[in-house]
């Protein structure tokens, strides 16, 4: 039962990972400019952007969390 739930959140989190790091801006485009954020600040980007890098990361880690229990636990 532990087995399904880890893979459907594997599976979940891995679309969502693909999706959120789409979002991020390269080189002068990205989610800040599509919503009007122009230019970046000192402090490292707008606060879309910031919010979208933390939204990332913690997908990153349940991404990598599943992965390592399914490949510890699967039956």
């Amino acid at each position: 039962m532990l087995n399904i739930i880890a893979l459907a959140l594997n599976i979940l989190s891995s679309l969502f990972l693909i999706v959120f790091i789409l979002l991020h801006s390269g080189k002068g485009s990205g989610l800040s400019d599509m919503f009007g954020g122009g230019g970046a600040t000192l402090s490292g980007g707008t606060s879309l952007e910031r919010r979208l890098d933390r939204i990332t990361v913690v997908t990153a880690v349940v991404f990598g969390l599943s992965t390592f229990w399914l490949s510890w636990k699967w039956d």
